[in-house]
């Protein structure tokens, strides 16, 4: 089995297991239908249950394991629940999401990928009619910025305490976030013209093009990071004329986002701020459980990309099959995808199973479905090809 098709599985906590369980038997039956060239290992790390056995979340050398693999998925990460046992073991956020972190600057994984489209079937929080036409792709900087982790507490628990928290900008990450971009939104509206649709978005000189990237920044308070990503915004724009730009401030693009999210295509911003934005940007398009994330290393082949769902561990839920997986499913799919780039079967699967997802959303019944169930009718199916 090729190495570049090995998957490491992490159900995690919460609801992660239960969700990823009905992935990976969709993935089995992909793997059967197209006969795969893919294989996974799943492993009982980061969770809750690792560290209550192990005073860690993960073992020492758990990048060093994890960088055999070409891809992670994962479940969730976080309060294991469920929240009515008080024996639980439970721990700070800061301990159990520190994993995230650690893959996501150990494996440059530099890019957060977050689209967010309103699929029929999906709940449309926003009454204007207009909404159902929300389609944008949210790129967070994934790799320094706000979460560097640089600082620290001074006198710490004393009235004259310190705390600092400093962000680090580099103009290499800001040049390749917003290079990758406006190469998303070139391919963007490739995809729409081949499926005959058409969008516009116009320029400040009133010409108009079929694809947009929007700035997202703080410039006006966090002027020194600010000012070099727009003034580098500025010199990567000029590669790409084909492509409509934009700047918003983070506090305009949240109320934006909600006031007219259809006039937003692709969308750049810092980990802190991306983090928010991509947040609301999947209530937009049907809520949490729909939504997929992907974090990406688009230049090392060497280095694992991670897949998660939006969603969190959901512990008011977990190991009581309410969780819904198609966020999972979605998400599952976009791995797919990425694997896909150098193995068309693959790239084929991960359409498949979107499609399957995407129709059981426009089709569900109103009556709510167990996860089990859910992941039954996918499965279904995808053995009737549709």
């Amino acid at each position: 089995m090729s190495q570049a098709n090995r998957i490491a599985v992490i159900p995690g906590d919460g609801i992660g297991p239960e969700v990823v369980a009905v992935a990976i038997r969709c993935l089995d039956l992909l793997r059967q239908q197209n006969d795969l060239d893919i294989s996974w290992t799943e492993l009982p790390w980061p969770s809750h249950a690792w560290h209550e056995r192990h005073g860690e979340s993960m073992p020492a050398d758990a990048l060093e394991q994890l960088q055999g693999f070409d891809a992670i998925l994962l479940g969730a990460l976080g309060d294991p629940g469920p929240r009515d046992n008080p024996e639980r073991y439970l721990l700070p956020d800061s301990v159990s999401l520190a994993p995230l972190l650690q893959m996501r600057k150990g494996f440059d994984q530099w890019v957060c990928e977050r689209p967010a489209r309103l699929l029929p079937g999906a709940r449309q929080y926003l009454a204007d009619p207009r909404a159902k036409d929300v389609d944008m792709l949210v790129i967070r900087e994934n790799s320094e910025g706000e979460y560097v982790g640089q600082g620290g507490r001074l006198r710490q628990g004393s009235a004259d305490e310190v705390a600092t928290q400093m962000e680090v900008f580099t103009r290499r990450g800001t040049e390749r976030i917003i290079r990758y971009g406006f190469e998303q939104a070139r391919l963007r509206a490739i995809e729409r013209a081949n499926r005959d649709e058409v969008r516009t978005f116009q320029t400040l000189t009133g010409e108009t093009h079929a694809s947009q990237v929007c700035l997202i920044t703080k410039r006006n308070a966090l002027r020194y990071w600010g000012d070099m990503y727009s003034e580098v915004f500025a010199e990567v724009a000029q590669h790409y004329p084909d492509v409509a730009t934009h700047h918003e401030l983070v506090d305009a693009a949240c109320m934006k986002f909600v006031q007219c999210p259809w006039a937003f295509d692709v969308v750049v911003a810092s980990n802190l701020q991306g983090d928010i934005l991509t947040d609301l940007a999947a209530v937009l398009s049907g809520g949490m459980g729909v939504a997929p994330s992907c974090n990406l290393n688009p230049d090392n082949p060497d280095m694992p990309s991670m897949f998660e769902p939006t969603h969190g561990s959901a512990p008011d839920i977990a190991g009581q099959q309410r969780a819904d997986p198609t966020a999972m499913l979605f998400t599952t799919a976009r791995m797919l995808t990425w694997l896909g780039r150098t193995d068309a079967a693959l790239a084929q699967a991960g359409q498949q199973l979107f499609e399957a997802v995407a129709a059981d959303l426009a089709h569900a019944p109103e009556t709510a479905r167990g996860t089990n169930t859910i992941g039954e009718a996918i499965c279904q199916r995808l053995n009737n090809k549709g």
